[in-house]
């Protein structure tokens, strides 16, 4: 076959491709705010939902963000949304993480505080994107209760995005969440020596 014969066959093939898409994509017509879960054991659950936040705010929209483990210690996304109060509003409500702490009832008051923000900002119709970082962390230890975390996601405003990021995402989270991606873990550099660094993991 010839370059140009390659050519040709590429072009209708891509024309072919096109049209089958374009009659998919004509058949979605809904528009609402999704309930997005990020779980699993590999790297890069909360960093992707915080690429969702910055996308969100680049579009102008309003967006809250309520950390359920991480407050204890500066990440730099949090640095960076602070920069822009008008569009965001970060609450770091954690107390690190369980092994830090060992203090089981501070972590549970501090679940609720933060799951109280959460459902403040949800009601909120100013706020167009929720992140609930790590809220799978709290419900995995039963710091809230599951069915009360579950029947305010199901019934939450229709046109909120709401996102949840943590391992070990309850099944009942599932079922009810529109997407769910999960991590999984191939290589960590952790396993070889390689501390957590600036920049990579917060």
């Amino acid at each position: 076959m010839t370059e140009a014969e390659r050519d040709a066959y590429h072009a209708e093939k891509m024309r072919k491709k096109k049209e089958a898409r374009d009659k998919i994509l004509a058949t979605k017509t809904e528009e609402r705010g999704l309930l997005i879960v990020h779980t699993g054991k590999g790297k890069g659950k909360s960093t992707a939902a915080f690429g969702m936040v910055f996308r969100a705010i680049g579009h102008g929209m309003k967006v809250g963000v309520v950390q359920f483990v991480k407050g204890a210690w500066g990440t730099g996304e949090r640095d960076v949304l602070e920069k822009f109060p008008d569009l965001v509003t970060i609450k770091a409500m954690g107390q690190g993480f369980t092994w830090d702490t060992q203090d089981r009832q501070r972590d549970i008051a501090a679940a609720h505080a933060a799951w109280d923000e959460a459902k403040r900002m949800i009601a909120d119709p100013q706020y167009k994107m929720v992140l609930l970082d790590e809220l799978n962390i709290v419900l995995r230890y039963d710091y809230l209760p599951l069915a009360e975390v579950i029947a305010f996601l199901r019934d939450k405003p229709r046109d909120t995005h709401v996102i949840i990021t943590g391992r070990n995402a309850k099944d009942e989270l599932i079922e009810i969440a529109d997407l769910v991606t999960e991590m999984t873990e191939i290589k960590h550099p952790f396993r070889t020596g390689v501390k957590a660094q600036a920049g990579v993991e917060f």
